[in-house]
């Protein structure tokens, strides 16, 4: 379990890692920051879970936090299942300056933002998708399952969210084994979040895109940070890593609803409020 701090002004302070590889991992970071990776999820990490996905905003200080650090190690990149176009609008990362190189890994990693370009690259979308988005409706309607669910188009993905049903965990549940049975018969998966099913593609995870970009850099150390199980295969990944010879320093960006996420973590903060004051905590050793 990681260290969990609570600080109200934690802008200054860097936290120290619950976990023996954690503390590595940071000060590994913190002796070679030119061939460091900090890699961040987007919802629940850089920016606050709200209850309407297109209302997600970028924590006020999640920008001039990563601003500040960027210039400062090898690589920035933000690890998120959104669009990454989707992400770069609601994070506001475009035209930053100390953002230069940042990179958006989106959808799991088979959509890439640089910001050196400004352009996305990607493969063309898997057709269960749309197969699944014609299909998805009427099959919520037929099992019971529309009353306070409701569906997010996100291009190369579909998601069937629960938070505004009245019983959010008991709706997540009944649709869990239907949705999945729906997905594979289009050749996708589920992937399963914080009262979130997403259906998409198989073959990219966060894991996948965190580790390709990680060996793509020649990355001398790795801190990801996430929120959601989602994130897991990030983290697996950083422990791969770390089993190669590369520190890492997993962060949870604390939530109730992902018990696994903290109890894998090396480090606990609370919420994008304590990234935010991680990652100026970091510039400001590495000024």
């Amino acid at each position: 379990m990681g260290s969990h701090t609570d600080s109200t002004d934690p802008l200054d302070t860097l936290p120290t890692p619950g976990t023996p590889a954690g503390r590595d991992g940071l000060d590994a970071l913190l002796a070679t920051p030119g061939r460091a990776l900090i890699a961040l999820d987007f919802d629940g990490t850089l920016a606050p879970i709200v209850p309407d996905p297109d209302q997600a905003r970028a924590h006020p200080g999640a920008v001039p936090a990563l601003a500040g650090l960027a210039p400062r190690v090898a690589a920035v990149a933000v690890v998120t299942g959104r669009p990454a176009g989707v992400a770069v609008r609601h994070g506001g990362f475009a035209g930053v300056p100390g953002l230069e190189h940042l990179v958006v890994l989106g959808h799991y990693g088979a959509e890439r933002w640089d910001a050196v370009s400004g352009t996305v690259s990607a493969p063309a979308p898997h057709p269960g998708v749309a197969a699944v988005r014609a299909e998805l409706p009427g099959f919520l309607d037929r099992i019971g399952a529309w009353q306070g669910t409701w569906i997010e188009e996100k291009g190369r993905a579909v998601a069937v969210h629960t938070r505004r049903a009245a019983d959010p965990q008991a709706a997540f549940e009944l649709l869990r084994a239907p949705l999945a049975e729906l997905a594979a018969r289009h050749g996708l998966i589920v992937e399963p979040g914080r009262m979130v099913l997403e259906l998409r593609p198989p073959g990219m995870d966060k894991g996948v895109a965190l580790e390709e970009y990680a060996r793509e850099i020649g990355a001398g150390s790795v801190l990801y940070a996430g929120d959601d199980l989602g994130d897991l295969p990030a983290f697996a990944a950083v422990d791969k890593l770390r089993s190669d010879g590369t520190p890492g320093l997993l962060v949870c960006s604390g939530s109730d609803e992902v018990a696994e996420l903290r109890e894998r973590a090396d480090l606990v903060v609370d919420g994008p409020q304590g990234v935010v004051g991680l990652l100026r905590a970091l510039a400001g050793r590495l000024s």
